[in-house]
């Protein structure tokens, strides 16, 4: 399922124009009449001035493939960073939807009941969902019907049927339940390293000794670190909380600075905007060593500046392969860094290098939590 777009006019095989709105279809009549590209233009126009709302239709007809389409559209304006760039929110509700959209695209929206929600969430069970995976996206639903009721696209009635359905509980429902999450140990960490090239392994090291998440590490520039005092700080702008006003500041202990210097200290000096670890240079390296023992090889024109999580992921478990080891994630180095600290420096070690935050903390622990959260990166970092 794909996020509305201005449509086009389009052609069918016998003939007629026809263009989706809102993931609606309207018909303007023959294509070869010239009439239809007018009336086509004429409904553009309308439904662009009304903000890429459907002016004709009414909201009692509003079906729930109407209803995902303006969601998707407010979603992808709504879900951005501070910077413009989207989140991955607008996916996580694409995904949501499709069983949504298989079962119910055509039905009145007014008319979604709470069996139908039932309906849809049975057929992630059958799709072999894990039980948390299909309570999030029953949420995800749910959200939809709540944005429907704020905008007056659906009775408040409707969204408030929805609410009352339970999440699945664990051994009480035929969902797949996912294995808990555990640590990577050290050793494990000690064995893909040989196998990844350096990049992934400096990351794969940041992350043990900082604490910090894939995203994080990967983005990491040099023009975002704060190198004056014992303690580094990585500041991000852009984080899972930054909507709320929080600021992330990751504390880089001496473990982990030692790891960063040779990105940082190599000549020529790396552009300060660009991430630190790229797999362009990655490549490059690899070229370098084939060419001494095997001749000349082209480097790959598809790469980027920048590594993303999902390569992180698969780079490292190649490398578990190589190594001949069961495959761990890199997200599993954050629960071994958050594991380490709460054993060796306790809870409040923990929250506070993970950068687990509470709203309601207030600005006179902030000061108290700077100076706790550089003693335990001096310490553990």
């Amino acid at each position: 399922m794909k996020t509305a777009k201005i449509p086009t006019l389009k052609r069918t095989k016998r003939g007629y124009a026809y263009a989706r709105f809102n993931g609606r279809q309207q018909w303007f009549g023959r294509y070869d009449d010239p009439a239809a590209h007018q009336a086509f233009q004429e409904h553009l126009q309308r439904w662009l001035a009304n903000g890429g709302e459907d002016p004709d239709a009414e909201l009692g007809d509003l079906t729930v493939a109407d209803l995902v389409a303006r969601f998707l559209l407010h979603a992808e304006r709504y879900y951005r960073r501070a910077d413009g760039t989207p989140t991955q929110t607008v996916e996580a509700f694409v995904y949501a939807f499709r069983p949504l959209m298989q079962l119910f695209a055509s039905t009145r929206a007014e008319d979604f009941s709470l069996q139908c929600l039932k309906l849809v969430r049975e057929r992630m069970l059958d799709d072999a969902l894990a039980r948390k995976t299909v309570n999030i996206r029953v949420s995800r639903l749910v959200q939809l019907f709540k944005w429907g009721a704020e905008e007056e696209l659906v009775s408040a009635s409707t969204y408030q049927g929805l609410t009352v359905l339970r999440n699945l509980q664990a051994g009480r429902s035929r969902a797949r339940e996912t294995e808990k999450r555990r640590p990577v140990s050290r050793a494990d960490v000690d064995a893909v390293l040989p196998h990844a090239s350096r990049q992934i392994a400096a990351i794969v090291e940041l992350m043990w000794w900082s604490g910090m998440r894939s995203g994080e590490a990967v983005a990491m520039r040099p023009r975002d670190l704060e190198r004056s005092g014992e303690v580094w700080f990585y500041r991000l702008d852009h984080h899972k909380a930054a909507h709320h006003g929080h600021v992330r500041r990751v504390a880089i202990g001496p473990h982990a600075q030692e790891i960063l210097r040779p990105f940082l200290d190599r000549v020529p000096r790396p552009d300060d905007s660009l991430p630190l670890f790229s797999p362009r240079e990655a490549e490059d390296e690899r070229n370098a060593a084939r060419r001494r023992r095997q001749g000349s090889r082209r480097r790959r024109a598809d790469l980027r500046d920048a590594y993303g999580v999902p390569e992180l992921r698969r780079a490292v478990q190649r490398a578990c392969d190589q190594a001949g080891i069961d495959r761990w994630t890199p997200h599993q180095l954050r629960h071994a860094a958050g594991t380490r600290l709460r054993e060796e420096a306790g809870l409040e070690a923990s929250q506070l290098i993970l950068g687990h935050r509470n709203a309601n903390t207030t600005e006179i622990y902030a000061e108290v939590s700077e100076r706790r959260r550089v003693e335990f990166a001096l310490r553990f970092g």
